[in-house]
């Protein structure tokens, strides 16, 4: 027992040291990355859906009743203005054209006999040598001939129209699609029914629909200098289509229709793309990339650099002169790439903190290192590729 108490100092010693040899030393100020705003100039753009439809469409209905001889064209290919498409047997309306035609032959061969024999009875009632009855019965008789000369002529332009009707030719350059009816099929003019379709696809048109909404916001941040036009690329468009790939070429805004729909609460956009490989067809589903405008001053924040309150609100954490943190409500526009664009909470000069977020607190001093947005992509490229170690 007097063994203990005498020992009793020098224990208490050896654990107090012990405990301090755990304890480690003093924690060190946390580094955070940090990304500098330095604002820049965007092209504000909006994606919208749409669907394809054909640049122009011709449904091939008859114009005469008949009888169709035959089908000239190959379903599903490409024909050319003026191609013929379909027979319908000419025989009657031949037949009618031949008979208008012999019925004005016959009129114009009377009409010089009648002609002078009405200028015959002109000089002679002149003269008193016949009475006034017979020259007006020759000049009557004139009259009506002339008359039927024009039925005639008229009845045979008829028939010759109709006859020109029975070969069905293609009015536009287009794809033809299936045919509705075979050889040996009775049509009748104007029926309903069409007998085939084309569609010119090159170019195709895309219609988008913009929400009134969206399009009175866009006219006030054009109208209060928020967004300048950007002169002659304002009216391109961009496509990408349904498997996520950007078709290679680019369209032109035609135009904005001035009706609202009011179903839907939207008018639509007429965009006109070149489709010289055929690679889009009428009714597919894209998506529209137009140029709403350009932002000059625009500030462009990572997207890791922006977390969301209880309140769900956007915040961001920056490092203030003294490397200090602070809390900054943030006001945002929306997503270009891997980057928010930010409307108002931020200022040219901040710097947000992008890596490091979960270690500090606002008012915390901290130790500021640069952002480099492809470090990460660098480590995991390297850490993926690793040189063989011959064993040998």
């Amino acid at each position: 027992m007097n063994n203990l108490i005498k020992y009793t100092p020098i224990i208490l010693l050896l654990f107090l040291s012990g405990c301090k040899e755990k304890g480690g030393p003093a924690q060190s100020t946390p580094e955070v990355a940090v990304f500098s705003i330095r604002p820049e100039r965007v092209v504000i753009t909006t994606e919208l859906p749409g669907r394809t439809s054909a640049f122009r469409t011709a449904e091939i209905r008859p114009q005469v009743n008949g009888l169709i001889l035959k089908r000239a064209f190959e379903e599903g290919s490409d024909v050319t203005q003026g191609d013929l498409l379909y027979q319908i047997d000419p025989a009657p309306y031949q037949a009618a054209y031949d008979q208008a035609k012999a019925t004005v032959a016959m009129a114009e061969a009377q009409l010089p006999a009648l002609r002078a024999r009405e200028k015959r009875f002109k000089e002679l009632a002149e003269s008193h040598a016949v009475g006034q009855q017979d020259y007006d019965d020759a000049l009557a008789a004139l009259r009506q001939l002339e008359a039927q000369l024009e039925v005639g002529k008229a009845a045979m332009q008829s028939a010759e129209i109709n006859l020109s009707y029975t070969p069905i030719k293609a009015p536009i350059s287009g794809r033809i699609g299936r045919s509705n009816i075979t050889e040996g099929a009775l049509v009748t003019a104007y029926q309903p029914i069409a007998l085939a379709t084309i569609q010119q696809l090159d170019p195709i048109y895309v219609d988008v629909p913009q929400s009134t909404s969206e399009l009175l916001r866009l006219q006030n941040r054009l109208r209060d200098g928020r967004l300048n036009h950007d002169g002659p690329n304002q009216d391109k468009v961009k496509l990408v289509l349904e498997d996520g790939m950007v078709y290679p070429q680019e369209g032109v805004l035609q135009f904005q229709d001035v009706t609202v729909d009011p179903t839907t609460g939207s008018v639509i956009l007429r965009v006109v793309f070149p489709n010289s490989e055929g690679i889009l067809l009428p009714g597919m589903f894209v998506r529209a990339v137009i140029i709403e405008g350009v932002k000059e001053q625009a500030i462009l924040v990572p997207q890791q650099g922006i977390s969301r309150n209880p309140k769900g609100d956007p915040v961001a954490l920056v490092v203030d002169a003294e490397d200090k943190v602070q809390q900054r409500m943030l006001t945002l526009d929306r997503a270009i790439g891997n980057k928010w664009l930010v409307s108002s909470g931020l200022n040219p000069g901040d710097r947000v903190i992008v890596e490091g977020v979960q270690k500090v607190r606002p008012g915390a001093s901290v130790k500021v290192v640069p952002f480099d947005a492809g470090r990460k992509d660098k480590a995991a490229a390297e850490k993926t590729v690793q040189p063989s170690v011959n064993t040998n």
